[in-house]
C-alpha cells in the first residue's frame, strides 16, 4: 500500500465515525427490551440477596426481610436442619435472629444468573469479644425477585490457624 492509498476498510462516501442510524435505533431498542426484562423480572439477583442479607442478618429483622424477599409459594431449603418455605424460615431461624442478637458481616457477594453466592463472617453474640464466630456461605436462587431456593456451609472460626491468612 502505497503513503496516498487509504486502507479499504474506510469508505469515502461516509466520513470516519458516524454511524448508521437504522444501528442506533436497533442498538437503542435492544437496551430498551433488556431494560424492560428487567423490570418484569424484577430487581437483578444479586440486588435482592444483597438487601435480605443486610436487612435479615446486618439489620437483625429477618422476619421483614424474609416477607420482602423470600418467595411465599417457593421457597426451598437445602439445609438438612431446616424446613421448606417462607413460613417454617421465619418460625426457626427468623425468630433465633431476632431473639438471640445473631448478626453478620457481609464480606463478598459473587452473582452468576440467577444463583448468589454470599461469604459472610456470623456471630451468635457479636458484642463478646471473645466469640470468633463463624464463616458462612450461603448459596441462593432468585427467580423474578425472589429468593426461591437456599444452600449454606457453616465453618467455625479457629482460635489459631496453620496460615497468616483470615477466613474472610
Amino acid at each position: 500500500m502505497s503513503a496516498m492509498s487509504k486502507p479499504r476498510a474506510v469508505r469515502e462516501d461516509r466520513p470516519v465515525g458516524r454511524s448508521r442510524p437504522g444501528l442506533a435505533l436497533l442498538a437503542l431498542a435492544a437496551a430498551l427490551g433488556q431494560a424492560q426484562a428487567q423490570d418484569q423480572q424484577g430487581p437483578a439477583p444479586r440486588e435482592v440477596v444483597q438487601a435480605f442479607m443486610d436487612l435479615a442478618f446486618v439489620q437483625g429483622r429477618a422476619t421483614e426481610a424474609a416477607h420482602q424477599y423470600i418467595s411465599a409459594q417457593r421457597y426451598r431449603q437445602h439445609n438438612p436442619q431446616a424446613a421448606d418455605g417462607r413460613a417454617a424460615f421465619i418460625a426457626g431461624f427468623g425468630r433465633f435472629v431476632e431473639q438471640s442478637g445473631f448478626r453478620c458481616v457481609v464480606h463478598r457477594l459473587v452473582a452468576e444468573g440467577e444463583l448468589v453466592v454470599a461469604h459472610s463472617h456470623c456471630k451468635q453474640r457479636p458484642a463478646d469479644p471473645k466469640e470468633r464466630g463463624s464463616a458462612v456461605v450461603d448459596i441462593f436462587r432468585v427467580e423474578n425477585g425472589l429468593i426461591t431456593e437456599h444452600w449454606d456451609v457453616e465453618q467455625a472460626v479457629p482460635a489459631r490457624a496453620a496460615n497468616r491468612n483470615t477466613m474472610f
